[in-house]
């Protein structure tokens, strides 16, 4: 199933959710790129907007297109290698919160984990399957509340494979509403968008090591 055409989000001047000489976070909106695609209607994304304002931005890492939330940038190359370091020591707490279709657990319930390889679709790409032969891929997630027929859900990435979140709730049997690649037809039609959002990131500042957490506010 080909992928919807991205949407034209509107261009405001960005306010970072933190900013200090080496590090800058801001909220990205769902439907806006990290980096730029292939094509002339793909090169609109974060990273060119932010080093409009502030044009010695690097990227660190990356949300899916269809992700809203928190996106971390470096303002120079040694914070840059410090902080993908950082990522990819899992030395960077992330929380994201979704609404699935479902109920998974009931509210308040303690922490649960997935434990499930995922590969990489070949014949369907760019979606992405549980496989024995896949990475190791690791959520845990809780379930926040319940109303008619929809869990909103508290998740914790353990490993960072793309997708990793749709995939592992789909997989669970619980997809998270509006997703065009995981979802059934009527979690796709629920809602205009994935109902997922990047809301906090947890980690040590490379230069202070103090402890900094940044949040966003969840848009659904």
């Amino acid at each position: 199933m080909p992928l919807p055409p991205l949407p034209l989000i509107p261009y405001e001047p960005l306010i970072p959710l933190f900013e200090d000489a080496h590090l800058l976070a801001f909220d990205k909106p769902s439907g806006l790129l990290c980096v730029p695609g292939r094509g002339e209607d793909k090169q609109d994304c974060l990273i060119h907007r932010v080093q409009q304002q502030w044009p010695e931005t690097l990227l660190i890492h990356r949300l899916d297109m269809s992700t809203s939330g928190i996106v971390l940038f470096a303002r120079n190359l040694e914070m840059q290698r410090a902080m993908s370091a950082a990522f990819a020591e899992r030395r960077v707490h992330k929380i994201y919160e979704a609404l699935v279709a479902g109920s998974p657990a009931e509210p308040g319930t303690d922490w649960q984990e997935i434990d499930a390889p995922i590969l990489q679709d070949w014949p369907r790409r760019p979606r992405r399957i549980v496989d024995p032969a896949g990475k190791p891929s690791v959520t845990r997630w809780r379930v926040l509340g319940y109303v008619d027929g929809i869990s909103r859900v508290e998740l914790q990435p353990v490993t960072g494979r793309t997708h990793q979140l749709r995939v592992h709730l789909q997989h669970l049997g619980f997809p998270i509403l509006g997703d065009p690649l995981y979802a059934p037809e009527p979690a796709q039609q629920f809602a205009a968008r994935l109902m997922l959002h990047a809301r906090l990131l947890q980690l040590s500042h490379p230069v202070s090591g103090q402890k900094l957490c940044i949040a966003s506010n969840v848009p659904f």
